[in-house]
């Protein structure tokens, strides 16, 4: 089982502490961003060498993770 903290850190000095990949610069919002627009995996993967699927598929349990925690809609 893949879990998302092995593949994804947020440091302060590294993009202002946007979650990243670990070792790279890597946004974790970049490559879903990608993925939300259709990108194939392997295109984002030909692109982003550092990458691996795992660290594709951490970076959608991490968006999962994000949305089933302490976000909440005000009421209209």
């Amino acid at each position: 089982m893949i879990h998302w903290q092995d593949h994804i850190a947020s440091e302060p000095d590294v993009m202002y502490g946007k979650p990243c990949f670990k070792g790279t610069r890597i946004p974790v919002e970049l490559i879903l961003e990608k993925i939300a627009l259709g990108r194939p995996i392997d295109e984002i993967l030909e692109g982003y060498p550092k990458l691996t699927r795992e660290s594709i598929q951490a970076a959608q349990l991490y968006a999962l993770a994000a949305v089933r925690n302490d976000i909440f809609f005000p009421e209209a």
